[in-house]
């Protein structure tokens, strides 16, 4: 059985959890890093030597980075589905990916330390703001990307759907001012209408 490696509250193993509730995989998770510790042990550091979450463990197979997990089940699982067949929609899906991560992630970072992780007394709100404007910057590119398609690769959800469709949770859900994008908030309430959103995304954002 797989078995997933990390705790549940971290946004980057929350791709994972959802992908695999998309896909049917059974699965065996096991709390690793924040309260729980247990990701500078020479055990998991032999499993990802950045002492990072998630890790998966599929048989013999060890990967990590979350969205390379992600591709990897899609891959193995989700072929015509979560894994495109047509290599364009694909890259399209593979892109939305990799732009969550150099992108959205550096944007979304300070906001949500600021905010989430950060007592009021102690937070630098200008700093805060600045992050906000480049998060908002972000979901604006994002809202006018779903002006014309239902999902951020087409008309179907795919793999590319997973990462941000995490951001935007958070993006709707934490205590800051925000700017309504439409296209965004219709994708967003469509996300919330699958299981796996629901079981794994939709929790308070701590």
């Amino acid at each position: 059985m797989l078995r997933i490696l990390g705790r549940d509250t971290s946004s980057n193993v929350m791709k994972v959890l959802w992908a695999c509730d998309e896909l049917g995989i059974p699965f065996e998770r096991e709390d690793i890093g924040g309260k729980h510790g247990g990701n500078d042990t020479p055990e998991f550091r032999a499993l990802n030597p950045n002492g990072l979450v998630p890790v998966i463990i599929d048989d013999s197979f060890v990967t990590w980075e979350s969205n390379t997990c992600v591709r990897y089940l899609a891959a193995k699982h989700g072929r015509g589905t979560l894994y495109p067949d047509d290599l364009q929609t694909r890259a399209t899906a593979e892109r939305w990916m990799d732009w969550q991560v150099t992108t959205v992630s550096p944007a979304m970072i300070p906001v949500f330390r600021g905010m989430i992780r950060t007592k009021p007394e102690d937070r630098d709100m200008n700093v805060i703001e600045q992050g906000r404007a480049a998060l908002s910057d972000k979901m604006a590119i994002v809202d006018a990307a779903l002006a014309d398609r239902a999902y951020l690769a087409g008309d179907t959800f795919t793999m590319g759907d997973i990462p941000i469709g995490i951001a935007a949770w958070r993006w709707f859900n934490m205590p800051i001012e925000r700017e309504e994008y439409s296209h965004l908030r219709r994708w967003c309430d469509a996300l919330s209408e699958r299981p796996g959103y629901q079981r794994h995304i939709m929790k308070p954002v701590t």
